[in-house]
Parts: structure tokens; C-alpha cells; sequence
């Protein structure tokens, strides 16, 4: 081994860049300033806010605080006079609580398994259950909260009629002579047609489409297991199927129209994207600050003066 004029291996790198630990041994971090729990509380109030903020288009889009735009229709628009189908194959209810329930599930159970692993390493630093499932699923239920806000306020924008519009309307003496009907009076339940006014685009579409293909990049960096490498990409293809037969059931209930189901699909793709690789740090590359070499042959040894 040659010695620098210093006295350093001729292999020591930069003490500013690194330091370097001969026989294996970790290194001890330089300790850093606790966060005050004061300064935890005002930064979780903060994150809370923001996704109240951020809900706060949703919940006016559902409790009908803001009607959809009124539009007319064509009496010979083949588009919309679909039956009704009472029985949704795939409710709201079912949606949201599958949804969040699966993948919420997930993440605290992968969270909770790699803080396990984590801790039990001599070589990294100690994190708490609590505060990894938070970091986690704190973006998913933004990105949650966010694309329903965009999908509510799209829909009420839009105010696309349902290919059942007619059927759920049921307008009361029709004029099909004067071509584009835009003034008429529906007979059938407010409710429901208040509903059929709301087809572009699809809700279903767009948040399946977010939670499965979150899901989905969650495992592709936390499902890291290499004795079975088909098993990850078999699970990932599982969720994707399931979203997008969430999505086309919409078509065969005749409650959105093809092109409403594409853009919702669009659209929670976009978002899932945009929350997984610029609001959550999956896909972060955190930098080591050490580097452990091989043992050498010498008694074990730090060299801190490269």
C-alpha cells in the first residue's frame, strides 16, 4: 500500500466527499438537530391543511352546492338514449372504500415490514412505524383528494349528458321538429338528473386508474424479493386489469360514454405519476454518506486524515 506524502493510502478519497471505514465496520453519522415536536405538530397541522384545502372542490361538488351546466340534446342522439340500470355493477361506496382500503393496506404493511429490516441494521439510521406510513400515505390521499376535485369540477363544467340522459329525464311534452332542444322540463327525479348531466368524465375511471397504478409503483421500489421475478410484474398486471375493468363498467352500465372513460384514465395516470415521482419520495435517490470497503489483511483501521 502506498502512503501519500500526508500519510494517507494512496486510495483514501477526500475527507469532504466521504469517509472510509477498513473492516467492515459502520460508521458512526454525524448527529444531526432533533426536530422539535412543536415543529412536528406545525408541519402535520400544515399537511392536513393542505389536503383539506385541496378536498374542498370535491366535497362542493358533492353535496351540490354548485349545479352542472344545463345542456341540450338532439331528439335523433342515439348516444344518449340508453336504458337505465339501477344496479351499478361497481358502486361508489365499493370504489372508494376498495380502493383506499387496498392500497392504504399495502403501504402500512410494507412500510411497517421495511422499517422492521431497517431497524434491525446496524447500518442505518432508526425510523419509526408511525412516521414511515405517514410519509407514505400522506401523498396517496393528496393525489386521492386531487384528482376527484379536478374530475368534480370537469364534470359540473362540462355538463355532458349520460348515454341514459333521456331515459333518467323523461322530458315532458318533446318537440323533435325544431332540431337542437335546448329548453325542456324533465319529469323524473332531480336527483338522478342532476346525475346524468355529469358523464365527462369518468370518476370511477380516473380514481381507479390513480390508486391501482400508485399501487403499482409502490411495489416496483418496496417488492424488491428477487426469488420469484415474474411475481411483482404478475401483481402489478393484476391492478392494472382491475382498473380498467372498473373503468369499462361504466360503459356497459351506461353511465359514461367511451371517451369519458379514456380521459379518465388519463387523467389518474397523470396524477398518480406526477404524486409518485414529485411529491412522494419512492423514487428518490438518497445519496450514502459512507462507504464501507472489503476487510483488509491489517488490523482493522479508519483513516480520517485523506
Amino acid at each position: 500500500m502506498h502512503l501519500t506524502p500526508g500519510g494517507a493510502p494512496d486510495w483514501c478519497p477526500d475527507p469532504r466527499v466521504l469517509k472510509v471505514t477498513v473492516g467492515g465496520h459502520c460508521p458512526q453519522k454525524e448527529p444531526q438537530s432533533p426536530v422539535s415536536r412543536g415543529s412536528r405538530r406545525y408541519l402535520i397541522c400544515l399537511d392536513l391543511l393542505c389536503l383539506c384545502i385541496v378536498s374542498i372542490p370535491f366535497l362542493i361538488c358533492e353535496l351540490g352546492v354548485v349545479p352542472p351546466v344545463h345542456r341540450g340534446f338532439f331528439c335523433d342522439d342515439t348516444t344518449i338514449q340508453f336504458p337505465v340500470i339501477h344496479q351499478e355493477t361497481i358502486s361508489d361506496t365499493v370504489l372508494i372504500s376498495v380502493g383506499i382500503l387496498i392500497t392504504g393496506v399495502t403501504i402500512a404493511l410494507g412500510e411497517c415490514y421495511r422499517v422492521s429490516r431497517q431497524n434491525n441494521s446496524k447500518c442505518r439510521p432508526r425510523e419509526g412505524y408511525l412516521a414511515a406510513v405517514y410519509y407514505q400515505l400522506l401523498p396517496f390521499l393528496f393525489g386521492s383528494a386531487l384528482g376527484q376535485s379536478i374530475t368534480n369540477v370537469a364534470k359540473l363544467s362540462a355538463g355532458r349528458l349520460r348515454p341514459n340522459f333521456l331515459a333518467v329525464c323523461q322530458p315532458e311534452g318533446l318537440n323533435c321538429t325544431t332540431g337542437y332542444i335546448e329548453t325542456y322540463r324533465c319529469t323524473g327525479d332531480a336527483g338522478a338528473v342532476t346525475e346524468a348531466r355529469k358523464s365527462f368524465y369518468s370518476g370511477h375511471a380516473s380514481f381507479s386508474m390513480y390508486s391501482m397504478l400508485y399501487l403499482t409503483f409502490y411495489l416496483q421500489v418496496r417488492l424488491t424479493w428477487r426469488g420469484a421475478r415474474i411475481l411483482r410484474p404478475l401483481v402489478q398486471f393484476v391492478l392494472i386489469l382491475v382498473s380498467l375493468y372498473t373503468g369499462f363498467t361504466r360503459i356497459s352500465d351506461y353511465r359514461h360514454h367511451p371517451s369519458d372513460v379514456v380521459v379518465g384514465f388519463l387523467q389518474g395516470a397523470l396524477v398518480a405519476y406526477w404524486v409518485v415521482f414529485h411529491i412522494s419520495d419512492l423514487f428518490s435517490k438518497k445519496q450514502s454518506e459512507y462507504v464501507t470497503v472489503p476487510p483488509r489483511p491489517e488490523t482493522p483501521e479508519t483513516f480520517t486524515n485523506c
